[in-house]
């Protein structure tokens, strides 16, 4: 974080000098008036200027991303972070070698990496920032294992006329599993059990 302390004839004088300084806008700092500006005998001998603090906010995406950096260095792994705007959210990269180990057990770790991400970056934001991380492709290559797994399975559960119990997943990969079904004939799904056990059913209607 930066801080600057400016004078100027007025508050605003001060602030837009502030703004100059620190080379960014207004609504990226927040000031504070320590005095205002005083006019001198007959306006002109011994005037006091206004004096305004100013300090600049963080960036709650930069602090994100250089929590994740200074992680990922720590692990003992070459990597790069590259930001990614979606549609869905904020997306961080992650791309090198030895990924799998950022990965994990069926993303186990870069699911814990990304929840620490989102509490950095919200610590440091007003609004509730949403950020995911990816890692060489690995988001989407799961969702189409689950897809094709959703699909495999959907179809035991018709052959057999009995419910067939995924493994246990978190809720983002049961979203994907429950939107992949949703429209096939004669099953339905339903989650059951407890965090971090809970997990998908697919049952014959």
């Amino acid at each position: 974080m930066r801080k600057v302390t400016v004078s100027g004839k007025t508050v605003d004088e001060a602030i837009e000098q502030g703004l100059t300084k620190l080379d960014t806008t207004r609504e990226k700092v927040e000031i504070k008036v320590l005095e205002e500006p005083q006019k001198g005998l007959f306006g002109i001998l011994g005037g006091k200027p206004a004096v305004v603090e100013m300090l600049l906010k963080p960036d709650p995406i930069k602090e994100a991303i250089v929590f994740l950096r200074d992680t990922i260095d720590k692990m003992g792994i070459s990597a790069s972070v590259e930001k990614e705007e979606r549609q869905e959210g904020i997306y961080l990269n992650i791309t090198g070698v030895d990924i799998g180990v950022l990965i994990g057990k069926r993303g186990q770790t870069l699911d814990s990496l990304q929840y620490l991400v989102n509490l950095v970056a919200n610590r440091q934001s007003d609004n509730y920032l949403r950020i995911y991380l990816d890692a060489e492709g690995y988001r989407e290559r799961r969702k189409e294992a689950l897809e094709t797994l959703a699909a495999r399975l959907s179809n035991k559960a018709i052959r057999t006329k009995r419910e067939v119990r995924l493994e246990p997943m978190n809720a983002h990969e049961r979203k994907i599993i429950h939107t992949a079904l949703q429209n096939v004939k004669g099953i339905t799904t339903y989650s059951d059990g407890e965090e971090p056990n809970r997990r998908i059913v697919v049952a014959p209607k």
